[in-house]
């Protein structure tokens, strides 16, 4: 039986597939029951990622369970990330082993450039900065940190929620996560078009209520 699940992390759409089997030996639990458990780890599972103080605005997670084991995938900016999540929800009740296929985006000052462009070009315009609690003075362009202006901005990201995620791998933008209408949708990859250095932007972004 698979039960398919929509998740919201920080308004990121997670895909979720569910493979719920009985271990060998044990009465089969009733379907309700087997579902209900599996949507008690899915959660507990989505729980570890949006808590985790590395997950930001520059990474997109998301998983998949089946059985007993929690397959991870998806893009970090950092590989602290990876590692960080893995660790956490192996500790996870129920939990008996990890798959980890995040994939590492690689180190560029140039894709860093275009995070913090992008960033400022989609968080600084007026009607999609209810897609994020990173508001006034210096949120556009993230707090331009002492940290930030050293190291670059994935290594000191913007705090706070964004509705609308930014992955950028040599040059390629990939926008991901959940916004209101058809609009907005167009409007961030408009946005992150007309920053120089981009060589592609992959629109992923849903319409919340919309498949």
């Amino acid at each position: 039986m698979q039960l398919r699940m929509r998740l919201c992390v920080a308004a990121t759409v997670l895909g979720l597939l569910v493979q719920v089997s009985p271990a060998l030996g044990q009465q089969p639990a009733s379907p309700s029951d087997a579902q209900e458990a599996m949507v008690h780890l899915a959660q507990a599972v989505r729980k570890q990622i949006v808590t985790n103080t590395q997950y930001g605005v520059f990474d997109f997670i998301h998983f998949a369970i089946k059985g007993n084991t929690v397959i991870l995938r998806g893009q970090a900016s950092r590989p602290t990330l990876k590692s960080s999540l893995e660790s956490s929800i192996k500790r996870i009740d129920g939990v008996k082993s990890v798959v980890n296929e995040i994939e590492v985006l690689p180190l560029s000052p140039n894709d860093d450039r275009i995070r913090s462009a992008v960033y400022a070009a989609i968080y600084g315009y007026g009607p999609l900065q209810r897609y994020t609690s990173n508001r006034g003075p210096g949120a556009r362009m993230g707090n331009n940190s002492v940290a930030r202006r050293a190291g670059g901005i994935t290594n000191d990201p913007p705090f706070g929620w964004h509705a609308i995620h930014i992955i950028v791998k040599n040059g390629n933008v990939t926008l991901e996560g959940v916004v209101d209408n058809s609009g907005d949708l167009a409007m961030a990859g408009i946005r992150a078009n007309m920053v120089s250095g981009v060589f592609s932007v992959d629109n992923q972004l849903q319409v919340a209520g919309k498949e």
